[in-house]
């Protein structure tokens, strides 16, 4: 049964509601949880009266491919650089620990091995289910519980801990600039810069879905927005409300794409799915002492560089409390782009092996 005419306009009031529900209610990320679970709900009492677009939720990934590109800055770029072997052991150390999670909740939950490890990875919300939607033979509904519950819980603990005289609040921060800009408004050059970097982000969006760039429509903008800005060119960061309204795309589109009926054992993923937040969060905290035994960091810093969150929430957090802005930015970086990159090879090796057995 095709969907009326009015669905468009449907889900856009259905979404907005629920953005503007979860900002009063100061839920995190309310422009991308409140439209994802409003129209979630409307779309389960009536299916056919919601519909969503795929290109509008591609331009919203590349406003966020845009976002991730402006954070690759000189000085995250020197610090990935100068701590490269740290980095990436660290970031292996994390994620084996996540696969390991991954492992024993897929033995108590009996859902696949690989919805398991998906929904563990320690990456954006908004990275892992596109990355999660492009991946064959992963239920997406079980991924995104899982991520979202593991946001929530890393939104409650870290903060906490970071906050908490437990971890000894550093006395000296790092020297690099902020990496949000939450009042920022666009003058006339801002204007004509941002055309620019708006022309090569879309270029680089759709070459890379021509030649199956994983999450192309993120990371080709990403990636082109760091070249620019190696080169010379300074992109001017956008506003708070062009953030919101990708997240807001983005958001009604995964909605749709979410299918309750499919959700096994609901109550016990829930359960589990708390837990495996809880021990994330545990385990990264036990890396961070071990990183502060390699590198000559804060605690604090140690522990919001390997957080399994967005870098923007850790990136305020690190403002806060006086961290090393570059260190944090450039941890969070190297292992949003090595999930990127090593996470889906590693998949299809994964799904290889399971069709065999």
């Amino acid at each position: 049964m095709p969907n009326p005419r009015h669905a468009l306009p449907v889900t856009f009031l259905t979404a907005l509601i629920g953005g503007v529900v979860f900002k009063l209610l100061h839920i995190p990320v309310p422009w991308l949880l409140g439209p994802m679970l409003a129209v979630l709900a409307g779309s389960s009492v009536r299916k056919n009266l919601f519909r969503w677009p795929g290109p509008i939720r591609n331009a919203g990934m590349i406003v966020v491919g845009y976002t991730i590109g402006l954070s690759m800055t000189s000085a995250a770029l020197h610090e990935m650089v100068r701590q490269l072997p740290t980095m990436l052991l660290m970031t292996v150390l994390l994620l084996l620990f996540c696969a390991f999670m991954a492992f024993i909740v897929t033995r108590l939950s009996g859902n696949p091995y690989l919805t398991m490890l998906m929904g563990s990875i320690p990456g954006g919300l908004t990275q892992v289910i596109t990355l999660a939607e492009e991946t064959e033979g992963v239920n997406l509904t079980v991924v995104t519980v899982m991520q979202v519950v593991r946001l929530m819980m890393i939104v409650i603990c870290v903060p906490v801990l970071v906050f908490s005289p437990l971890l000894g609040l550093p006395q000296h921060g790092g020297s690099a600039p902020e990496i949000s800009h939450p009042g920022v408004t666009l003058g006339s050059g801002d204007i004509a810069r941002l055309a620019l970097f708006a022309g090569v982000c879309v270029v680089c969006a759709i070459v890379g879905n021509r030649i199956r760039f994983p999450t192309a429509y993120l990371l080709g903008p990403a990636i082109g927005t760091a070249v620019l800005q190696a080169v010379g060119f300074q992109g001017p960061p956008l506003p708070s409300i062009a953030i919101n309204a990708a997240q807001f795309m983005i958001g009604t589109y995964v909605g749709l794409l979410l299918k309750p009926g499919e959700l096994p054992r609901k109550l016990r993923l829930l359960t589990l799915a708390l837990m495996s937040g809880l021990l994330l969060v545990l385990g990264a905290l036990g890396l961070s002492l071990l990183l502060t035994r390699l590198e000559p960091v804060s605690m604090s810093t140690a522990l919001l560089s390997l957080a399994p969150g967005g870098m923007d929430q850790m990136g305020v957090m690190a403002h806060e409390v006086n961290a090393d802005l570059s260190m944090v930015a450039g941890y969070q970086l190297f292992r949003t782009f090595f999930i990127f990159f090593a996470v889906p090879p590693l998949f299809k090796l994964a799904i290889r092996l399971i069709r065999r057995k």
